[in-house]
């Protein structure tokens, strides 16, 4: 299938490191994202465009940048992405995480429960946003929505 991603690299560069259970997820999503995904370039001139691509994610000037380059590393395209339509779906994310990652060590499978539904609620919203605003540039699934939306949230950490 040519219509996915294939390598991913995060350029965190001069960005606070994540905490540990932040890193992990990043891992986590890394790994799943190269497992299965869909990811497409719209046609250019009436002609498609075909991957499979390499995808880089950095935060540049208050902005969340995507370079797409091919499988053979040549530029495909780049797409810069305003941070404020992230800005509370972020935070409510990283609360609710830190809410989860406390229950898991101190309370009942129950609330537990209860706290990973909200958090999926959470994290469902902000791969919506992110499907909404690569609209024309990039025709993402949702469940690659939902891993970059966690890689994203990584990256605004410290920012």
């Amino acid at each position: 299938m040519t219509d996915r991603l294939i390598a991913i690299e995060i350029d965190d560069t001069g960005l606070p490191a994540p905490t540990p259970e932040m890193e992990q997820e990043r891992r986590i999503a890394v790994v799943d994202l190269l497992e299965e995904n869909r990811f497409a370039l719209p046609s250019r001139e009436g002609r498609p465009v075909a991957g499979p691509w390499r995808l880089s994610l950095s935060v540049r000037e208050r902005r969340l940048v995507f370079a797409v380059s091919t499988e053979a590393g040549d530029p495909a395209g780049e797409f810069h992405l305003s941070l404020g339509p992230f800005r509370q779906v972020v935070k409510d994310y990283f609360q609710i995480c830190e809410s989860y990652y406390d229950a898991v060590r101190t309370l009942p499978p129950s609330q537990i429960e209860t706290i990973d539904m909200a958090r999926r609620g959470i994290h469902n919203e902000g791969a919506r946003v992110l499907q909404e605003r690569l609209a024309g540039k990039a025709d993402i699934d949702q469940d690659t929505a939902r891993r970059l939306f966690t890689l994203i949230c990584v990256l605004q950490f410290g920012g």
